[in-house]
C-alpha cells in the first residue's frame, strides 16, 4: 500500500531550507563571517546572534532527518534502481552543476568585494550537504530496501516498536552523543565537508527514514511528548547562553540538538498538515531558490556594504536582493524545462495553461 503524503515534512522542508537562507544573510553581519568565507559588513549586527545561536545546533541536522523521511515515500512507488536513478538527476546533476557553475559565480564576487585576482575556482559550497545526501542513499539503499521487504520481520518490528516508545529516543541520543564523543567536533554547528557533517548527517538520515517508518505510533508518541521536549531543548539553549565563550559538553549539544528536533517535528506534525497552493510552490522553489542564493546574497553584500547606510538597513536589503533575485530566477526557470534538471526540477510536459506541479519527494 502507498504510503499517504506528509505534508508537514514538506512544509518542514520548505521551513528549513528558509531558516538555512536566513541564516546565511545573517553571517554576513558577524565579524568571524569571513573566516568561513562570506562577505562581511563593517558594522556588525550582534543582536542576531541570539537566533543564529539558537539554530545552529540542529538546522543542518533536521535537513537530513527530513531527507531521510524523503526517501521512505520515494521508495513506496521506485525499485532500488529507479531510487538511484532518480536520486542521481536530483541530487548528483545539481550538486555537480552547481559546483562547476554556480558556485564559481559568487566566489568571483567574493574575490572581487576583496580585491583579489578574479579567477575561477570550483567548490562544493553551500552545497556541500547535497554530496552526502547521495552518499547516504548509496550506502543505505540496500538496507531501506531490505527493511521495507521484510517490514513484517522481527528487526524491523523491533525496530518500530522501541522508537514508538520515548525510551526508544534515547537509542538515537547515545547514538548522537557516541557521535561526538568519538569525532570530538569543535565547534559542533562546524559540519560542511567534515567528518562530524558526514557521520551526524548519517546518522540523521537513518533515523529520519525509521521515524517515518514507524507509522504513526512514532508521531503520536512524540506529540504526547512535544513540550518536555521543546522545555528540554529551550533550558539548554538558555544554558548555553549563559555560558558563552565555553566548550559546551558534547553529550549536552547532541541532546539539545535532538530536543530541538524532535519539537519541530512534533509540533508540526500538528499543525502543518495543509496542503495547498503556497506549499505547492514553495516545495518546487525551495531547492533552485538554496541552489542560487549564494550568488545574490554576495550580491547585495557587495553593493550595500560599501554604502554610508545604517547596519539595520544593509540586512533589509542583502535581504531583499537574496530573496528576490532568487525567487527571480526560480520563475524563469521553472517556465524552461531545459532549465530544469540543472536545479533539481523535472521536465514538465508542455501543456498550454496547465498549472506547474511540484516535484515529488
Amino acid at each position: 500500500m502507498k504510503a499517504q503524503r506528509r505534508y508537514d515534512i514538506d512544509w518542514l522542508r520548505v521551513i528549513a531550507i528558509g531558516l538555512l537562507l536566513i541564516y546565511h544573510i545573517a553571517i554576513g553581519f558577524q565579524p568571524w563571517g569571513r573566516m568561513v568565507g562570506f562577505i562581511t559588513s563593517d558594522q556588525p549586527l550582534s543582536s542576531l546572534w541570539l537566533g543564529m545561536a539558537l539554530l545552529n545546533i540542529w538546522r543542518i541536522p533536521l535537513l537530513f532527518f527530513v531527507s531521510g523521511m524523503g526517501v521512505y515515500f520515494a521508495m513506496q512507488s521506485r525499485s532500488w534502481k529507479q531510487l538511484i536513478q532518480e536520486r542521481t538527476i536530483r541530487i548528483l546533476f545539481p550538486f555537480a552543476f552547481g559546483m562547476f557553475v554556480i558556485v564559481p559565480v559568487h566566489l568571483l564576487i567574493w574575490r572581487s568585494y576583496y580585491g583579489m585576482d578574479l579567477k575561477y575556482n570550483w567548490a562544493p559550497g553551500h552545497l556541500w550537504f547535497l554530496g552526502n545526501i547521495f552518499c547516504y542513499v548509496l550506502l543505505l539503499a540496500p538496507v531501506f530496501y531490505l527493511m521495507k521487504k521484510y517490514e513484517t520481520g522481527k528487526i524491523v518490528s523491533l525496530i518500530k516498536k522501541m522508537l514508538s516508545k520515548p525510551w526508544g529516543l534515547l537509542l538515537v541520543l547515545a547514538a548522537l552523543v557516541a557521535e561526538v564523543i568519538l569525532i570530538k567536533p569543535i565547534p559542533f554547528e562546524l559540519y560542511a565537508m567534515t567528518m562530524h557533517g558526514f557521520v551526524l548527517g548519517f546518522l540523521a538520515f537513518l533515523f529520519g527514514f525509521c521515524f517515518v517508518l514507524c507509522g504513526d505510533p512514532f508521531w503520536k508518541m512524540i506529540q504526547k511528548w512535544r513540550w518536555i521536549f521543546l522545555t528540554l531543548g529551550i533550558g539548554l539553549y538558555i544554558y548555553r547562553l549563559g555560558n558563552l565563550g565555553t566548550i559546551h559538553p558534547g553529550f549536552l549539544l547532541a541532546t539539545e540538538s535532538l530536543s530541538w528536533i524532535l519539537s519541530v517535528l512534533a509540533f508540526g506534525s500538528l499543525h502543518l498538515t495543509k496542503p495547498g497552493k503556497a506549499l505547492s510552490y514553495l516545495s518546487e522553489a525551495a531547492y533552485p531558490v538554496y541552489i542560487l542564493h549564494m550568488i545574490f546574497l554576495y550580491l547585495g553584500s557587495h553593493l550595500l556594504f560599501p554604502l554610508n547606510i545604517s547596519v539595520e538597513l544593509q540586512f533589509v536589503g542583502v535581504a531583499l536582493i537574496t530573496f528576490g533575485g532568487s525567487f527571480g530566477c526560480f520563475e524563469l526557470i521553472r517556465r524552461v524545462n531545459f532549465l530544469r534538471p540543472f536545479f533539481g526540477l523535472k521536465v514538465t510536459p508542455t501543456k498550454p495553461n496547465s498549472e506547474l506541479k511540484a516535484f515529488p519527494v
